[in-house]
Protein backbone atom coordinates (compact mmCIF):
# COMPACT_ATOMS: atom_id res chain seq x y z
CA UNK A 1 0.00 0.00 0.00
CA UNK A 2 1.10 3.63 -1.15
CA UNK A 3 2.01 5.72 2.27
CA UNK A 4 0.10 8.48 0.75
CA UNK A 5 -2.84 8.30 -2.06
CA UNK A 6 -4.56 10.93 -3.51
CA UNK A 7 -7.50 9.70 -5.39
CA UNK A 8 -9.27 12.26 -8.06
CA UNK A 9 -8.84 15.10 -5.68
CA UNK A 10 -10.06 18.84 -5.87
CA UNK A 11 -10.14 21.80 -3.85
CA UNK A 12 -12.07 24.31 -3.95
CA UNK A 13 -11.77 28.37 -2.07
CA UNK A 14 -14.22 30.80 -1.36
CA UNK A 15 -12.20 34.26 -2.29
CA UNK A 16 -15.25 37.30 -2.52
CA UNK A 17 -17.73 35.18 -3.16
CA UNK A 18 -16.24 33.26 -6.46
CA UNK A 19 -14.92 29.84 -6.36
CA UNK A 20 -11.73 29.65 -7.21
CA UNK A 21 -10.55 25.81 -7.93
CA UNK A 22 -6.80 25.21 -6.44
CA UNK A 23 -6.82 21.79 -7.26
CA UNK A 24 -8.79 19.66 -10.09
CA UNK A 25 -9.02 16.22 -10.16
CA UNK A 26 -5.50 15.29 -8.66
CA UNK A 27 -4.53 11.51 -8.76
CA UNK A 28 -1.32 10.49 -7.30
CA UNK A 29 0.62 7.79 -5.24
CA UNK A 30 3.97 7.97 -3.50
CA UNK A 31 5.77 5.09 -1.69
CA UNK A 32 7.53 4.74 1.05
CA UNK A 33 11.58 5.83 0.64
CA UNK A 34 10.66 7.39 -2.96
CA UNK A 35 11.89 11.21 -3.36
CA UNK A 36 8.94 13.10 -5.35
CA UNK A 37 9.13 16.63 -6.72
CA UNK A 38 6.56 18.91 -7.56
CA UNK A 39 7.30 21.60 -10.27
CA UNK A 40 5.29 24.58 -11.75
CA UNK A 41 4.70 28.26 -11.96
CA UNK A 42 3.18 29.98 -8.80
CA UNK A 43 -0.12 29.47 -8.17
CA UNK A 44 -0.13 25.67 -10.19
CA UNK A 45 -1.46 24.24 -7.01
CA UNK A 46 1.83 23.01 -4.94
CA UNK A 47 1.48 24.26 -1.89
CA UNK A 48 -2.23 22.94 -1.67
CA UNK A 49 -1.27 19.82 -2.64
CA UNK A 50 1.15 19.72 0.31
CA UNK A 51 -1.43 20.87 2.61
CA UNK A 52 -3.55 17.73 1.67
CA UNK A 53 -1.02 15.58 1.68
CA UNK A 54 0.30 16.72 5.56
CA UNK A 55 -3.74 16.69 6.64
CA UNK A 56 -3.50 20.17 6.90
CA UNK A 57 -6.39 20.94 5.16
CA UNK A 58 -9.26 18.73 3.24
CA UNK A 59 -10.30 17.88 0.04
CA UNK A 60 -13.64 19.86 -1.43
CA UNK A 61 -14.06 16.10 -3.21
CA UNK A 62 -11.79 12.98 -3.71
CA UNK A 63 -10.06 10.84 -1.03
CA UNK A 64 -6.56 11.60 0.45
CA UNK A 65 -5.29 8.05 2.34
CA UNK A 66 -2.16 8.59 4.54
CA UNK A 67 -1.13 5.42 5.72
CA UNK A 68 -4.05 3.92 4.82
CA UNK A 69 -6.10 6.78 6.51
CA UNK A 70 -8.95 9.17 5.06
CA UNK A 71 -7.62 12.31 6.79
CA UNK A 72 -11.21 13.80 5.91
CA UNK A 73 -12.62 11.44 7.89
CA UNK A 74 -10.63 12.18 11.12
CA UNK A 75 -12.05 14.68 13.82
CA UNK A 76 -9.12 17.92 14.70
CA UNK A 77 -7.86 15.97 17.34
CA UNK A 78 -6.92 12.49 15.62
CA UNK A 79 -5.49 15.01 12.77
CA UNK A 80 -3.84 16.49 14.79
CA UNK A 81 -2.25 13.15 16.37
CA UNK A 82 -1.90 12.01 12.36
CA UNK A 83 0.81 15.15 11.91
CA UNK A 84 2.66 14.51 14.91
CA UNK A 85 3.01 10.88 14.61
CA UNK A 86 3.76 10.59 10.63
CA UNK A 87 4.25 13.58 9.33
CA UNK A 88 7.60 15.85 8.89
CA UNK A 89 7.11 19.89 8.15
CA UNK A 90 9.98 21.99 6.31
CA UNK A 91 9.15 25.80 5.03
CA UNK A 92 11.21 27.63 3.47
CA UNK A 93 11.30 30.21 5.95
CA UNK A 94 12.13 27.69 8.45
CA UNK A 95 9.65 28.76 11.16
CA UNK A 96 12.13 28.24 14.21
CA UNK A 97 11.37 29.80 17.87
CA UNK A 98 13.97 32.35 18.30
CA UNK A 99 13.86 32.61 21.56
CA UNK A 100 14.77 28.81 22.08
CA UNK A 101 18.08 27.01 21.67
CA UNK A 102 18.45 24.40 18.85
CA UNK A 103 18.39 21.69 20.91
CA UNK A 104 15.12 23.13 21.93
CA UNK A 105 13.37 23.70 18.37
CA UNK A 106 14.83 20.21 17.78
CA UNK A 107 12.65 18.43 20.76
CA UNK A 108 9.14 20.74 20.59
CA UNK A 109 7.65 17.88 18.66
CA UNK A 110 8.90 15.46 20.96
CA UNK A 111 7.77 17.39 24.29
CA UNK A 112 4.15 18.82 22.95
CA UNK A 113 3.51 15.15 22.07
CA UNK A 114 4.58 13.94 25.25
CA UNK A 115 7.34 11.66 24.05
CA UNK A 116 10.02 10.54 26.64
CA UNK A 117 13.89 10.98 26.04
CA UNK A 118 13.47 13.91 23.81
CA UNK A 119 16.85 15.29 24.45
CA UNK A 120 18.42 12.32 23.58
CA UNK A 121 16.10 12.28 19.99
CA UNK A 122 17.17 15.17 19.51
CA UNK A 123 20.97 15.08 19.85
CA UNK A 124 20.78 11.86 17.73
CA UNK A 125 18.79 13.60 14.97
CA UNK A 126 20.94 17.09 14.93
CA UNK A 127 24.01 14.81 14.89
CA UNK A 128 22.45 13.53 11.55
CA UNK A 129 22.70 16.90 10.19
CA UNK A 130 26.30 17.31 11.33
CA UNK A 131 25.47 19.96 13.83
CA UNK A 132 27.28 18.68 16.39
CA UNK A 133 28.57 21.74 19.25
CA UNK A 134 25.75 23.95 17.96
CA UNK A 135 22.95 22.51 20.45
CA UNK A 136 23.16 25.58 23.08
CA UNK A 137 22.94 28.49 20.06
CA UNK A 138 19.97 30.04 19.36
CA UNK A 139 19.26 30.64 15.95
CA UNK A 140 20.19 34.03 15.05
CA UNK A 141 23.80 32.93 15.50
CA UNK A 142 23.08 30.66 12.89
CA UNK A 143 23.79 30.44 8.82
CA UNK A 144 20.64 30.13 6.96
CA UNK A 145 22.73 26.58 5.75
CA UNK A 146 22.48 25.88 9.63
CA UNK A 147 18.79 27.17 10.16
CA UNK A 148 17.44 24.77 7.68
CA UNK A 149 19.46 21.91 9.14
CA UNK A 150 17.64 22.49 12.79
CA UNK A 151 14.43 22.80 10.46
CA UNK A 152 15.55 19.46 9.01
CA UNK A 153 16.31 17.37 12.22
CA UNK A 154 13.11 19.31 13.96
CA UNK A 155 11.02 17.55 11.12
CA UNK A 156 12.81 14.33 11.80
CA UNK A 157 12.79 13.92 15.74
CA UNK A 158 9.45 11.69 15.80
CA UNK A 159 10.55 9.62 12.84
CA UNK A 160 8.07 10.47 10.14
CA UNK A 161 6.38 8.41 7.13
CA UNK A 162 6.37 11.16 5.21
CA UNK A 163 8.39 14.84 5.29
CA UNK A 164 6.36 17.53 3.13
CA UNK A 165 9.55 20.26 1.92
CA UNK A 166 8.09 23.61 0.65
CA UNK A 167 10.55 25.58 -1.19
CA UNK A 168 13.73 24.20 1.37
CA UNK A 169 16.18 25.64 -0.37
CA UNK A 170 14.27 29.00 -1.78
CA UNK A 171 16.43 31.19 1.05
CA UNK A 172 19.87 29.95 0.34
CA UNK A 173 22.65 30.27 -1.62
CA UNK A 174 23.43 27.41 -4.60
CA UNK A 175 25.84 25.81 -3.04
CA UNK A 176 23.89 25.60 0.91
CA UNK A 177 21.39 24.63 -1.32
CA UNK A 178 22.78 21.53 -2.73
CA UNK A 179 23.81 19.94 0.61
CA UNK A 180 20.50 20.45 1.96
CA UNK A 181 19.25 18.62 -0.97
CA UNK A 182 21.84 16.12 -0.63
CA UNK A 183 20.41 15.56 3.29
CA UNK A 184 16.95 14.92 1.95
CA UNK A 185 17.99 12.37 -0.38
CA UNK A 186 19.93 10.86 2.16
CA UNK A 187 17.40 10.82 4.26
CA UNK A 188 14.83 9.23 1.84
CA UNK A 189 17.27 6.33 1.49
CA UNK A 190 18.22 5.54 4.60
CA UNK A 191 15.32 6.57 6.11
CA UNK A 192 12.67 4.66 3.51
CA UNK A 193 10.77 8.20 4.98
CA UNK A 194 8.77 9.50 1.27
CA UNK A 195 10.02 12.80 0.88
CA UNK A 196 7.34 15.42 -1.17
CA UNK A 197 9.03 19.07 -2.13
CA UNK A 198 7.79 21.67 -4.15
CA UNK A 199 10.43 23.55 -5.80
CA UNK A 200 10.52 25.90 -8.64
CA UNK A 201 14.04 25.08 -9.30
CA UNK A 202 14.88 22.69 -11.92
CA UNK A 203 17.85 21.88 -10.88
CA UNK A 204 17.05 20.68 -7.31
CA UNK A 205 14.92 18.29 -9.05
CA UNK A 206 18.28 16.24 -10.24
CA UNK A 207 18.20 14.02 -6.75
CA UNK A 208 14.20 13.28 -7.08
CA UNK A 209 13.04 9.63 -7.99
CA UNK A 210 9.90 11.59 -9.56
CA UNK A 211 8.88 14.40 -11.10
CA UNK A 212 5.33 15.92 -10.99
CA UNK A 213 4.52 19.01 -13.34
CA UNK A 214 2.17 20.76 -12.53
CA UNK A 215 -0.51 23.92 -14.62
CA UNK A 216 -3.46 25.54 -12.93
CA UNK A 217 -4.77 23.04 -10.16
CA UNK A 218 -3.55 19.96 -12.69
CA UNK A 219 -1.43 17.00 -12.68
CA UNK A 220 0.20 17.52 -16.24
CA UNK A 221 2.77 14.74 -16.17
CA UNK A 222 4.22 12.39 -13.88
CA UNK A 223 7.97 11.13 -14.78
CA UNK A 224 9.48 8.41 -12.76
CA UNK A 225 13.26 7.96 -13.02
Amino acid sequence: MPILSLQNVSKNYETDGQTVRALNGISLTVESGEFVALVGRSGCGKSTLLHLAGAMDSPSDGVVLIDGMASSSLDDANQTRLRREKIGFIFQSFQLLHTLTVQENVEMPLLLAGKPRAREEALERMRWVELDGLASRYPHQLSGGQMQRVAIARALVHSPKILLADEPTGNLDTSTGSIILGLLQRLTREQKTATIMATHSMEATAVCDTLVRMCDGRIEEVTRR
